[in-house]
């Protein structure tokens, strides 16, 4: 296998780019966030579990302007995804997502493992 390289037009089609993201904890959450500008919502998918997350996508290119007629291309076209293993348990059942200005973020809430309950015992 061998690495892109810009002189080789169609590296961009077969590579998956990784999304860039920040995770941070407080004392009761831990937050996601990455940056998803001209992602359209429905080529989003993210997935949770109590100790990752999955986020998966699809940035498409303007297809009308030619090849030729641009003077600089820095920007990543394409499908992307990053996986990341959380630092502390979450309760993916209160986990929330909200996307703003091109920013999703992700809010999920840490187990807590202190927690308790009574349980009522029936009897037959």
């Amino acid at each position: 296998d061998t690495l892109p390289t810009l002189n080789n037009s169609d590296w961009m089609e077969e590579y998956e780019g990784q999304l860039a993201v920040d995770v941070y904890q407080t004392e009761n959450e831990v937050i996601l966030k990455a940056p998803l500008a001209g992602v359209k919502p429905e080529d989003l998918d993210v997935a949770i579990s109590r100790e990752s997350v999955t986020i998966k996508g699809k940035r498409e290119e303007d297809r009308t302007i030619s090849r030729e007629d641009y003077f600089h291309r820095e920007l990543y076209w394409g499908t992307f995804g990053r996986t990341v293993t959380l630092p502390a348990e979450i309760d993916v059942d209160e986990a929330e997502a909200i996307e703003k200005f091109g920013l999703l973020i992700l809010r999920l809430p840490k187990l807590d493992k202190n927690r308790q309950t009574k349980l009522k015992v029936k009897g037959n």
